[in-house]
């Protein structure tokens, strides 16, 4: 049998026979959000790679901006921290690209050029301030492989510190998702935990985050006639963030939190209805003790489960998928194709 390669199949081969292309380097991106400073390093591996190296801490970057407009000292420095221990595991896995991002923030803050100048000055580290749209469109990308292609459509959604995406997708067998509307609410764990830290009533605050969040989402609702789509089945619902990871977590019951169980999970509704109910209501103290929490995300899970709370009410489909995956990897998958195209060019096109 003769066969015929695709020009894609054929660039892919030159790229290895020749080392042009994505095999020739070592791939970073870092995510500096509004709570975490999440970075990944990795190796390419076949139409995907594999991870040599990995940091994430939280650090609460904005902590305080929506009261005062302005990144604090103390958040700074918490951040600038961070971001040396990722500079030191660039340096030693010797990375020849990478993008580092930033997003809402540094978006919102108005010292943010300050903030900025203190880590290319301090860490090396030059950060790139991506729109909420491409922060959208990163995280669809990252989690693209855990699309369902059975069904027709897709909410996909990324609960941040500082914002929550939504992204509406049309799924089509054999072609990438295409995006057909998205919003960034500005609605995130660390937000939400300030504006409702003074209502002492765990049940009260419950309900007034859950509906702040579902006003937010309702004009998003009416653009795309959404629950249509679901009350006819076919809509798959994904979650990216710490949120829906930590509540697969403690679903699961883990001793400690372990990717590979959590990672592609499908949870039902009322399961996770259960869980958040039971975070919601669980002392503080209780919280921080579970091994899928802790102390630094205690106080954000349940502003975080109110946020999905929200979005599970306006869009029932009964069940939803969980990635611990999205902007960096969408970032990943950018940077290797960009190397793609640029070996296909150097060995002749």
């Amino acid at each position: 049998m003769e066969l015929h390669p695709s020009g894609d199949a054929r660039g892919r081969t030159r790229n290895r026979l020749y080392g042009r292309g994505r095999y020739q380097h070592v791939y970073a991106a870092l995510d500096l959000g509004t709570n975490n400073c999440r970075l990944l390093v990795v190796r390419p591996a076949g139409q995907g790679f594999r991870v040599i190296d990995a940091f994430s801490r939280i650090i609460r970057l904005g902590e305080g901006l929506a009261a005062t407009g302005r990144l604090s000292t103390a958040a700074m420095d918490r951040a600038i921290e961070a971001l040396k221990v990722c500079a030191a595991k660039m340096r030693r896995r010797n990375v020849t690209r990478a993008r580092c991002v930033a997003t809402e923030a540094c978006r919102k803050a108005s010292n943010c050029a300050e903030f900025l100048d203190r880590v290319r000055d301090e860490t090396g580290i030059e950060l790139d301030i991506i729109t909420s749209a491409e922060e959208a469109r990163m995280a669809v990308s990252g989690c693209a492989p855990l699309l369902d292609y059975g069904h027709s459509h897709a909410v996909v959604f990324d609960i941040g510190g500082g914002s929550t995406e939504l992204m509406w997708l049309k799924l089509q067998p054999r072609r990438d998702p295409e995006l057909l509307g998205w919003i960034s609410i500005p609605c995130g764990v660390v937000t939400m935990s300030e504006r409702w830290a003074r209502e002492t009533d765990a049940e009260t605050a419950w309900r007034g985050m859950v509906a702040e969040v579902a006003a937010y989402i309702a004009p998003f609702e009416q653009t795309w006639r959404i629950g249509e789509q679901v009350a006819r089945g076919g809509v798959q619902m994904l979650g990216t963030s710490g949120t829906v990871t930590t509540v697969a977590g403690v679903l699961l019951d883990l001793d400690r939190y372990d990717r590979e169980q959590v990672d592609g999970r499908w949870l039902d509704f009322e399961d996770i209805a259960y869980v958040s109910h039971e975070l919601m209501l669980a002392p503080l103290a209780d919280r921080a003790g579970h091994p899928c929490i802790g102390a630094n995300r205690a106080d954000l899970v349940v502003p975080g489960c109110a946020i999905l709370e929200a979005i599970r009410d306006t869009w029932p489909v009964g069940r939803l998928r969980v990635a611990d995956r999205g902007v960096r990897e969408g970032l990943l998958l950018g940077l290797m194709q960009a190397a793609d195209r640029e070996g296909v060019a150097g060995a002749g096109g």
